[in-house]
């Protein structure tokens, strides 16, 4: 069996988000196929720029082919194709303006795929909202397999991604919640599905005493591990931690772990150490009281399960759907949608060692039925056999002829995504 991963960009320096997301899973399906990974020469995800050579080279034993970004991304021109479209009514050219401005758009990855889709069984093209998926799977056509991470916010409510929804062969989802959303944005109840996610690579035994070494950190803390980033909801984050730093009876301190484009708050009890290779990463998780997550758009958050499976408890943002889910789902973790809850929380924690303890003992237990490898990849698996033995002619609408992508009859995304039932699945 031979498998296309095709993914906006790829390589062993991008640790998040769902490019990692692909390479895990590309590199366990490894396992049980013939992989190669098509992507771009871009590996900053804001500016898109062409910083990779282009051309084939070995990434963890498998091969990757890298194609050359068209151009690279425009604040400015994106801001305004966003606001029209999020906030406006449009048209579904102004939607795919909006595509083209969101970038990699890289028309050369496409042309490669359309030419050697027939070489691949299947085609998992991850993350639903960017140029490669799009047109990507109109080239893959009946070997399209859609892995979307959607999160709920406006690009959900964009008509183009309807048709792309309904038109794949299949969609491995990362939740339930990501499965609702999608199936009642478009309607695609019919097509063969899973809720997979992925695993994670998380070592039998971290060291925690290892990293308070290295980093000189003593006391209890509270771990942050990803982008330090507006959209992964930090500001919010850093004003409730500084409310919880008056408490006198608080000891936490606040560790963040990853590259931030966001000013760290200067108190001696929060500490950004940067970007960390794995090791340190699982360490500083092992070494800390709890993991804090306040993202309010996750499709699946890899840093939660990779705290649950060392036995760590997990506070989150109750307003991410995802989120609040996966904490109803493992009873491994604590939510909250205001300071108070968020203070009383994270106190609750400190204070109840027995409560902290039960929670990463649930944790534990959830990873290992859910998100370990073996459950991953069986998964996939399952599905590839599915789809052998039932052929579908299925195929995605054709793109828009020249009047109508000029029709100005599309509501806002941002009006569409709010209509869109919310709340965990139980």
């Amino acid at each position: 069996m031979r498998l296309a991963i095709v993914v906006q960009r790829y390589g062993l320096a991008i640790n998040g988000g769902a490019e990692l997301h692909a390479r895990y899973i590309a590199e366990r399906l490894a396992r049980h196929a013939e992989v190669e990974v098509l992507t771009t020469c871009a590996a900053d995800y804001v500016t898109w720029r062409n910083q990779l050579p282009e051309g084939v080279e070995q990434v963890g034993g498998i091969p990757v082919r890298r194609f050359r970004v068209k151009h690279e991304r425009d604040p400015q021109v994106f801001g305004r194709r966003s606001e029209r479209v999020f906030q406006s009514p449009h048209s579904i050219g102004e939607e795919l303006d909006w595509l083209d401005a969101e970038g990699p758009t890289s028309p050369a990855l496409i042309e490669h795929l359309e030419r050697h889709a027939r070489e691949f069984d299947y085609c998992l093209l991850f993350s639903y909202r960017y140029y490669h998926a799009y047109y990507g799977a109109r080239a893959a056509g009946t070997r399209g397999i859609l892995v979307p991470t959607a999160e709920r916010d406006e690009a959900i409510g964009l008509s183009i991604f309807q048709p792309l929804f309904r038109g794949v062969r299949a969609l491995m989802y990362n939740s339930p919640e990501e499965r609702a959303m999608i199936q009642a944005v478009s309607g695609n109840q019919d097509l063969p599905s899973v809720v997979v996610g992925v695993g994670s690579e998380v070592p039998r035994t971290a060291e925690p005493d290892r990293f308070r070494q290295k980093f000189d950190i003593r006391g209890p803390f509270a771990v942050y591990v990803g982008r330090v980033d507006r959209n992964k909801g930090c500001p919010e984050l850093f004003d409730f931690f500084r409310g919880y730093l008056k408490d006198p009876a608080g000891r936490l301190s606040l560790v963040l772990v990853g590259n931030s484009i966001l000013p760290i708050p200067e108190h001696p009890r929060i500490r950004h150490l940067g970007f960390l290779d794995d090791a340190d990463k699982f360490d500083a998780m092992a070494a800390a009281d709890l993991l804090v997550m306040p993202s309010f758009f996750e499709s699946l958050s890899m840093v939660a399960l990779e705290a649950w499976a060392l036995g760590r408890p997990v506070l989150a943002n109750g307003r991410c759907d995802v989120l609040k889910g996966q904490c109803i789902r493992s009873n491994a973790g604590l939510y909250y949608e205001t300071y108070e809850e968020f203070h009383q929380a994270l106190r609750a924690i400190e204070q109840n060692r027995w409560l902290a303890e039960t929670l990463g003992r649930n944790g534990r237990q959830f990873f290992r039925e859910h998100y370990d490898w073996p459950v991953i990849e069986r998964k996939y698996l399952d599905m590839f056999a599915q789809l052998s033995r039932d052929p579908d002619p299925r195929v995605i609408d054709p793109l828009p002829g020249w009047l109508d992508r000029r029709r100005q009859n599309l509501p806002p995304a941002e009006a569409v995504a709010a209509q869109l039932p919310s709340g965990a699945c139980r």
